[in-house]
């Protein structure tokens, strides 16, 4: 299956909850995933960028992005 890095991003986003990746989770929270803020925070990029890359809209992230992202994607 070819997959664009922002259909990825999200069932990524979509299988972790915070406590996968070592933050608390709050009660009364109704998203199923990691929040796309908690996303950003986690790798240190604005919550825009984390948007324009799952719209694919930022087709062209740097190396170091993507292995930022690929070390908070995996479960603690």
């Amino acid at each position: 299956m070819d997959e664009t890095l922002g259909t990825a991003l999200r069932r990524w986003r979509d299988r972790l909850s915070p406590t996968d990746v070592g933050r608390a989770s709050r009660p009364g929270r109704r998203a199923v995933g990691l929040r796309r803020e908690e996303l950003a925070e986690l790798v240190g990029l604005s919550v825009d960028y984390v948007v324009r890359l799952e719209q694919g809209r930022a087709t062209s992230p740097s190396a170091q992005v993507v292995a930022s992202l690929a070390r908070a994607l995996q479960p603690a």
